[in-house]
């Protein structure tokens, strides 16, 4: 399981202050890690690694996700995401996805951070799965 370490350097994005991820040392290089704790570029120069959390744009929170549970996917979104810190345990909370429709019932997940592997962004083959 991955933790952020006391040597990892939070990055807030520059024009809000948005916390979007961490840069952490690897030997003599730096490494971009995202806001789940996963590697966003190889370890390389500082400049690198803080370009690409600039530019990480976190669009991707609200986008649909994927749960696989009981051997299957169900499309979910996140409605909670907190990052272990300051010796707090992190939480993501998801529910299965509503389409936007304010009558339709829902159920919340409670998953541990970081994410486990049962959470997985949605990809094209993914389209035919039942919401619920």
């Amino acid at each position: 399981m991955t933790t952020i370490d006391d040597d990892w350097i939070p990055h807030r994005r520059s024009s809000d202050g948005e916390l979007v991820g961490w840069i952490r040392p690897r030997g003599d290089a730096w490494q971009a890690m995202s806001l789940f704790a996963t590697p966003l570029t190889d370890p390389d120069d500082w400049d690198l690694a803080e370009d690409a959390l600039e530019n990480t744009s976190l669009s991707w929170m609200a986008e649909p996700w994927i749960l696989e549970r009981e051997g299957r996917g169900i499309r979910v979104r996140l409605v909670e995401f907190r990052p272990d810190l300051d010796g707090h345990p992190g939480r993501i909370v998801v529910k299965t996805d509503d389409f936007g429709a304010i009558d339709v019932p829902y159920e919340l997940f409670d998953l541990p951070w970081p994410p486990p592997p049962e959470l997985r962004p949605l990809t094209d083959g993914d389209s035919e799965l039942p919401w619920r």
